[in-house]
């Protein structure tokens, strides 16, 4: 039954796009967890080695102005709605949690079922007409699968993940849970499936110091897990037209790797946390390697379009906090991270995971929102490619759309930046993106213009905003509000008319 829906939602949703019909690619998005922009060779790391995701930019094209969200599930929001995360719903999801005071004795299994109930009872309805990420590409006929952490990364379950359009899912239905790498058991389908060696029900988180050894917390390592599952989806579906969705946990923290990589095991004046992290980031890039290489033995590479994102922008797992909404000017009214004695482990980030940029993860600077799109397919993107086309998550699902050979719900604000990628005239753009932040009391929301204006929320209350003209200063060095007020207006009134604005598409 359910192929043949495929084949009925195939026949009537099929719409004008740049792929014809017999060029539709499979689609593989491998989606990172807190991976600062400036973590990877491609855009500029020095320290740590990420030689196959390196590979896709060379054999592709990189983004320099691509934007995810500020946290984990707005970001997540943002792609599988292909809306930004200002509109109604952005900021709500479920708690997490529920699960493990089950699993540690804290609360009955009675009790369980009892608050699971009312959580789902009382979770943020979905309309009937509204259309998510994995549905775009179920309507063209395509198989769809998600890996990792489900959904948009908290509490959920089956019934929800499918209705997001997955037809195959596994992995963590809880966002807590997937804070540690060694779980007891995850979820397939909707059946619980145990990990050997895992036995504790916070699964394997570590501290926040990560000076665990290295191992600590179980024997299943959950990214081996869903690595080896990746493969036998893809080997299973090569001879149909797949969506596979990779939202991965690395590489956020608390730190935690079976074993250290041999190029960081033994570096010297490293902390036992950066070398863990290095390690994870390593990972990461070792597994891309596994999915490339999978494609090329099935003699599928050149059908297949491979895409390299974050949700949001880097974290320190690994050195010191309470920088994340710093904004570093010139002056000196904040510690000037450029300084090289800021870049070393005793003071600050030895791996400049921000590539320079003022802020971390929950900022509205761009350390905390530019993040890393690679795209790659043989034939189709020119090889070694850069574009500073402006785009965010939400633009995802209209290139998705446009790719599998259906159209695009209506309504939604994503822009299918297809057009960049085969090298032809990208006709529509955005003229603001919305980077929401609910986060931070003292918000730190944006608005990014096409024209490299950059508006930041600092105090709503306060009327308090501050302005980058990040086309020459991505770093966010220079606040020119005071040298442009009628500028600061101007995009005021639209940041703030999007914010809890009503969504178009339902």
């Amino acid at each position: 039954m359910k192929y043949l829906r495929r084949i009925i939602a195939f026949a009537f949703f099929v719409g004008v796009s740049l792929c014809a019909a017999s060029d539709r690619p499979n689609v593989i998005l491998i989606y990172a967890d807190d991976l600062g922009v400036g973590l990877l060779g491609s855009y500029g790391q020095k320290v740590i080695k990420t030689p196959h995701i390196d590979s896709l930019a060379e054999e592709g094209m990189r983004f320099t102005n691509y934007y995810g969200g500020v946290l984990c599930a707005p970001a997540r929001w943002s792609l599988a709605t292909g809306m930004h995360d200002g509109r109604i719903g952005g900021w709500q999801e479920t708690t997490a949690g529920l699960p493990i005071l089950r699993d540690t004795g804290e609360i009955t299994e009675e009790e369980f079922q009892k608050r699971f109930a009312a959580l789902k009872a009382s979770a943020h309805p979905i309309a009937d007409n509204e259309v998510f990420l994995g549905q775009v590409a179920q309507r063209a006929g395509y198989v769809t699968a998600q890996f990792g952490k489900l959904d948009r990364g908290f509490l959920t379950w089956a019934e929800r993940v499918e209705r997001f359009g997955w037809d195959y899912h596994e992995g963590y239905y809880d966002h807590r849970r997937a804070h540690g790498f060694y779980p007891p058991y995850l979820w397939r389908n909707g059946e619980r499936f145990e990990l050997p060696g895992n036995d504790d029900p916070h699964c394997g988180k570590m501290s926040e110091k990560g000076d665990e050894p290295v191992g600590s917390g179980g024997e299943t390592y959950s990214q081996n897990v869903f690595i080896e599952g990746i493969l036998n989806f893809i080997r299973k579906h090569k001879d149909e037209r797949f969506f596979l969705y990779h939202p991965t946990q690395l590489p956020h923290g608390p730190v935690a790797i079976p074993e250290l990589h041999p190029d960081y095991a033994d570096r010297d004046g490293w902390s036992l946390a950066e070398k863990k992290y290095a390690s994870m980031v390593r990972m990461l890039d070792d597994h891309v390697g596994l999915i490339m290489a999978e494609l090329k033995a099935l003699g599928i590479d050149d059908e297949t379009i491979v895409f390299f994102t974050s949700d949001n922008g880097h974290e320190l797992y690994y050195g010191p906090k309470g920088r994340f909404n710093q904004q570093r000017l010139p002056n000196g009214e904040k510690a000037n991270l450029t300084d090289k004695k800021w870049r070393t482990s005793e003071h600050g980030d030895i791996f400049d995971g921000a590539g320079g940029r003022a802020g971390l993860k929950r900022a509205g600077y761009q350390g905390g929102m530019q993040v890393p799109m690679i795209a790659r397919w043989p034939g189709r993107i020119k090889k070694n490619a850069t574009t500073d086309l402006m785009s965010a998550q939400y633009d995802f699902m209209a290139t998705l759309a446009e790719l599998v050979g259906t159209d695009l719900p209506e309504g939604k604000d994503s822009i299918s930046y297809l057009p960049t990628l085969l090298s032809k005239q990208q006709k529509k753009t955005h003229d603001y993106i919305v980077v929401n932040n609910h986060f931070d009391r003292m918000g730190k929301t944006a608005l990014i213009g096409r024209d490299g204006w950059k508006l930041v929320e600092v105090d709503r209350d306060r009327d308090e905003f501050q302005l980058y003209y990040i086309a020459k200063d991505n770093e966010e060095r220079f606040d020119l509000a005071n040298s442009y007020p009628e500028k600061v207006e101007v995009l005021k009134k639209i940041l703030l008319s999007n914010i809890d604005s009503e969504r178009p598409d339902l």
